[in-house]
């Protein structure tokens, strides 16, 4: 039956813990069905609390062995979520808790506490998973050392902290650092490690493994490399070094997430740890030394300072993706990953706003804090970090970092303690700038200009739109960069700030010799929807000339867009000329970035396309946007295909293959040219680019632009006996032809190849490849006859049922429903309530669901 309904949790009702953890010791005798677990803890009552509290232990799924308190046994009761020990029971000036519980990790199915992958043993604990490992004040404010002792005959044995002694059958583990017990971490196997060092400032040797299954360790070379860069970084940038001796990851094919930065001991989805030219793309490369970077440096942002609660998430994550992106910056190109980031935010981001899953960076309440792990927390939080250094300058922000490392190190903070030192370093009240992190939604900018006898006034006017439960917006503190550019393309104002703290805010500028063409949010200065009405010739000239490289892409992106629109809205059958030339110049301009020719020739995506409509006032058409959009690219590939044959053939990258920024830049503008052309010369480019490539980035891009046409088959079938024994290639091929099926195939598609016998729908990784990609399919999925809806539905409800999280997670393919006309909307409602029903559901999936019908 259904599960209690949970009660909310609210940030307004926070408390401190009435008991602290000194030490935590654990004693693992490791078994499929019957792992013991043995806990003493050291509690000592909170002077913050007041005193007479109860002890409230969390536990879920535990069998209670036996109990005591110094010594002494407890005739404990444990409930369906822990225990509760009377305070009478309780000494008063501290207490040792000692406790067995047996779980089994075999069974673990949720991939939380203590489960199997593979025959090896590994742990997710954040946000809540330890409590699924034994009885603990599961909470990020309840920091401890830990000493871990694992009993197996498994050959590796790993956990938190720096090894301690080892034996046959035993291994014993000290993390010197307090932690919250989300950061406690357990790994045993028959695995083989690859093997590095690095020396810190500070002088100190640590050892760098990488562990993972037999077979796997030729594929470890770059991620090691991007840790070892990952570790010079943060002593470079930030003045971070590592503290350890010692620094495990450890790759696992069944895991919920991207990867989790437990002390000392990272643990890694596999797909962002494994790779070779030959089985990954430059996409695959650019992510596995992304979230290298990022896991790394969580270890100062996240585990040396953490969250006092969950509604403090961004405190570190919104942070260390800032971080990540910084770095990865450094690495490749500065230009190319802004314009990168920013349309992941504009994707997922905006799209989560925009709909019933909005909600503020630090959110007021949740009921399943899983349900919080969002874009809005991650990819909004990283830009509310950049527009604080973009408000006090990079010199300030250095030091108010200083300060946070200096005045926090070992505390559990707030976003409060974070601003503060930005209004120490910085020198300003940040008041104002803090609503970022209550107000849910995307603010919009309206920019309008006049021009009178050499005087330029621009306004510029914000509005949030109500969002769930938050009817009424305040203004916020935006950071805006402008540049002003001449007709003949020539800077005539460099970049400056402007700070939009008010709804409205009028710039006049005086004496100027001509009507400037304004280049407005200059770097995406701001997470905000820009409405400024330029001519098609302006944007022309933006794109061509635009001194800032993030605005140069953004004017062919509307350019593009605007044309898409009008497409759609009046059925024409091709792009504007002036779009067009505007391309044909950029491709012949051999000077640009070849990355950078490659995201402006991308047209937006359908996601894309129909959110710009809906912003605009018009319910958005899956099927027309479709079809206007191949359209375009015909038309496109048509009028320009001889200089997209010759980018094909000129970014050419003979071997050996080298995954960083100038040749993974060269090779996405031929993929990106043989995908357009394919629309022109009927695949015949992507066949050859497929049958000659020696590397996987070039082969997936050609079988990719063969499958968008309708063709593929017989490289498809090529690639499987191929790559049928390698389980991170045959994802891509699982997700190739659902995302590029057309509309009426990818449904039936999806149907049976969710019928392959390699469909493991248990393992997060291939679910994702099939059933999310069906998802990531707009024209397919959104059938108007609801047999996608159905489709997804019923899968959702049946991994609900073994893995609640990631079902949750994928559930969120349905939040746009709203934005569709009333007979989509119907079908989704009617699939969206039939989930809702089902008596066994998750609160996990019960919450979304009701976030999403607005129960």
């Amino acid at each position: 039956m259904r599960e209690t309904t949970p009660q909310p949790v609210f940030l307004a009702d926070y408390q401190p813990p009435p008991f602290l953890v000194d030490t935590v010791a654990l004693t693992f005798r490791l078994h499929p069905g019957r792992t013991q677990v043995l806990s003493e803890i050291r509690f000592r009552p909170n002077p913050a609390a007041t005193p007479g509290h109860d002890l409230r232990l969390d536990g879920e799924g535990l069998r209670l062995l036996s109990a005591s308190i110094d010594g002494k046994s407890l005739m404990a009761q444990p409930d369906a979520t822990g225990l509760t020990i009377p305070a009478a029971d309780l000494p008063e000036d501290g207490f040792l808790w000692q406790a067995e519980v047996e779980i089994a990790p075999e069974g673990n199915t949720a991939l939380e506490g203590l489960y199997m992958s593979g025959g090896m043993y590994c742990t997710q604990c954040e946000a809540e998973g330890f409590r699924k490992i034994t009885y603990y004040p599961d909470r990020p404010d309840v920091m401890a050392r830990f000493r871990v002792r694992i009993e197996s005959d498994l050959p590796v044995l790993l956990s938190n902290g720096n090894p301690v002694d080892s034996g046959p059958g035993w291994a014993e583990w000290d993390d010197p650092h307090p932690k919250p017990a989300y950061l406690f971490a357990l790994v045993g196997g028959d695995l083989v490690a690859t093997t590095d060092s690095f020396t810190t400032m500070d002088g100190r040797n640590v050892t760098l493994n990488i562990w993972v299954r037999h077979g796997d360790e030729g594929k470890t070379a770059y991620a090691m490399d991007a840790l070892k860069r990952s570790m010079a970084w943060d002593e470079q940038v930030y003045g971070r070094a590592y503290d350890l001796d010692i620094f495990n990851i450890v790759a696992v094919d069944d895991f919920n997430m991207g990867a989790m930065e437990n002390k000392g001991l990272n643990i890694f989805n596999s797909r962002y740890v494994l790779a070779t030219p030959e089985t990954a793309t430059d996409a695959d490369f650019a992510s596995i030394e992304r979230i290298i970077a990022h896991e790394y440096f969580h270890n100062w942002t996240g585990n040396r300072i953490t969250c006092r609660d969950w509604f403090q998430l961004s405190l570190k994550e919104g942070l260390t993706v800032f971080r990540d992106q910084q770095f990865m910056g450094d690495m490749r190109s500065h230009a190319v990953k802004r314009i990168e980031d920013v349309l992941t935010l504009r994707a997922r981001q905006f799209r989560e706003d925009a709909g019933p899953l909005a909600h503020p960076v630090r959110p007021e309440s949740y009921v399943e804090i899983n349900n919080f792990y969002t874009a809005t927390v991650y990819e909004k939080g990283a830009e509310l970090i950049r527009m604080l250094r973009l408000l006090v300058g990079e010199d300030r922000y250095r030091a108010a970092l200083d300060l946070y490392f200096i005045r926090h190190d070992g505390q559990a903070c707030t976003i409060e303690d974070w601003i503060s030192v930005f209004e120490e370093a910085g020198g300003r009240d940040l008041s104002q700038f803090k609503r970022w992190y209550g107000q849910a939604g995307t603010p919009r900018i309206d920019v309008t200009e006049d021009w009178q006898d050499g005087r330029y006034t621009l306004t510029l006017r914000q509005h949030t739109a109500p969002t769930p439960g938050q009817p009424l917006k305040e203004p916020l503190l935006i950071p805006v960069a402008l540049g002003l550019m001449g007709t003949d393309g020539r800077e005539i104002l460099p970049t400056q700030v402007l700070e939009l703290d008010s709804p409205t805010l009028r710039v006049t500028f005086d004496d100027l010799p001509e009507r400037p063409v304004a280049s407005v949010l200059r770097g995406f200065s701001a997470p905000v929807i820009l409405h400024h009405k330029l001519q098609s010739d302006e944007r022309a000239l933006l794109l061509a000339h635009d001194t800032d490289p993030f605005n140069r892409f953004e004017a062919g992106r509307s350019l593009a867009r605007e044309n898409l629109h009008a497409m759609v809205l009046q059925q024409t059958t091709a792009p504007d000329q002036n779009f067009i030339d505007a391309l044909r110049v950029l491709l012949r301009d051999d000077t640009l970035d070849p990355a950078f020719r490659a995201l402006v020739l991308r047209l937006p995506e359908q996601d894309d396309l129909a959110a710009s409509l809906h912003e605009a006032g018009h319910t958005p058409d899956p099927d027309m946007i479709y079809d206007m959009r191949r359209a375009a690219q015909t038309a496109i590939a048509r009028a320009l295909e001889p200089d997209l044959a010759r980018i094909a053939q000129q970014m050419e990258t003979p071997g050996p293959y080298d995954p960083a920024a100038r040749d993974a830049g060269r090779r996405a503008l031929r993929v990106q040219a043989v995908t357009i052309l394919a629309h022109a010369d009927g695949g015949t480019a992507a066949a050859a680019l497929f049958q000659s490539a020696y590397n996987m980035t070039e082969q997936m891009g050609a079988w990719a632009a063969l499958l968008a046409i309708g063709a593929g088959e017989q490289e498809g079938a090529e690639f499987y006996r191929h790559w049928a024994q390698d389980r991170l290639v045959l994802d891509k091929w699982f997700m190739a032809q659902i995302l590029h099926a057309s509309p009426d195939h990818a449904v039936p598609l999806t149907d049976e190849l969710s019928r392959h016998a390699r469909f493991d729908w248990k393992n997060p990784n291939r679910f994702r490849a099939v059933i999310g990609a069906l998802g990531a399919n707009p024209a397919g999925f959104h059938r108007s006859n609801g047999t996608g809806y159905q489709l997804v539905a019923d899968w959702l409800l049946r991994l609900d049922g073994v893995n609640p999280q990631a079902a949750a997670r994928n559930s969120a393919v349905f939040e746009t429903w709203r934005r569709l006309d009333t007979n989509r909307q119907s079908l989704i409602r009617a699939e969206l309530q039939r989930i809702a029903g089902n008596p066994g559901l998750s609160r996990d999936m019960a919450e979304m669901v009701a976030r999403m019908l607005g129960d």
